[in-house]
């Protein structure tokens, strides 16, 4: 996730111009003779950050990006989902998504060549004292209703240390954002509690893959239009690139 800060008093000039950033200094985002971009804060996207409310605070709005003369990036993944979701509405689709996103939590952050240690021993739908998943989901969950993000329930998964919380349905682009904002949150929420958060399978072996199961469906048309939360959520952590935080 990138993100630049500014102050309250370039608001204005950041919605009129946008932030100016070089955008081959991104891996895989522009190339060097395309290294000018900018960033332009998406106003429906304001949320104050809850756990920076106090004196001080902080908010945060995702971001466009945009090419010099204005026309939006090539490799904007926000753009590249509206496109897709123009293209869907054209053949009479409206797309909504439904995520259950799965993530681990570990006691500390991963060490090269040792094993790490899941939090507790937990099952699937385990509800007792010793899964400290609970108070995790808890004050996870009431930062994102705090941020607007909806939340239908969650759980502990099948694996040790391994958390599910679902997201309501949203229209895709929303649900992308709220994906990237769930990311936020829950390594916020572990950094507070001490623990590590990961929603990368890759830190244990031979245990429940981790997922982020989508479903989609189109309204009002009766036909069903599959689109993957997993091809969104990539998109927008490339577009979380372009968050804003003041």
């Amino acid at each position: 996730m990138k993100s630049v800060a500014i102050a309250p008093a370039e608001l204005d000039n950041a919605f009129a111009e946008g932030i100016g950033f070089d955008g081959s200094a991104i891996e895989g985002f522009a190339r060097e003779f395309e290294s000018d971009m900018l960033a332009k804060p998406d106003p429906a996207t304001f949320t104050i950050l809850p756990w920076r409310a106090e004196a001080q605070g902080a908010a945060r709005m995702f971001c466009d990006i945009t090419l010099p003369n204005g026309q939006p990036s090539p490799a904007d993944p926000r753009n590249v989902l509206r496109r897709t979701l123009d293209k869907a509405a054209k053949m009479g689709y409206t797309c909504y998504t439904h995520p259950e996103i799965e993530f681990f939590l570990f006691k500390s952050q991963p060490e090269k060549g040792v094993a790490p240690v899941p939090v507790d021993q937990g099952g699937y739908f385990d509800h007792t004292p010793a899964v400290v998943g609970h108070d995790f989901r808890r004050q996870a969950i009431t930062l994102l209703e705090a941020m607007g993000v909806s939340v239908e329930f969650s759980h502990h998964e099948g694996a040790p240390g391994q958390q599910e919380i679902d997201l309501r349905y949203a229209d895709a682009l929303s649900t992308a954002d709220n994906i990237m904002t769930f990311r936020h949150v829950i390594k916020e929420v572990a950094l507070n509690q001490g623990f590590f958060a990961s929603l990368c399978q890759s830190h244990l072996l031979n245990i429940q893959a981790l997922a982020c199961t989508p479903t989609s469906h189109s309204l009002p048309a009766k036909r069903m239009l599959s689109m993957t939360i997993r091809q969104s959520s990539i998109s927008l952590m490339l577009a979380a690139n372009s968050s804003l935080v003041f």
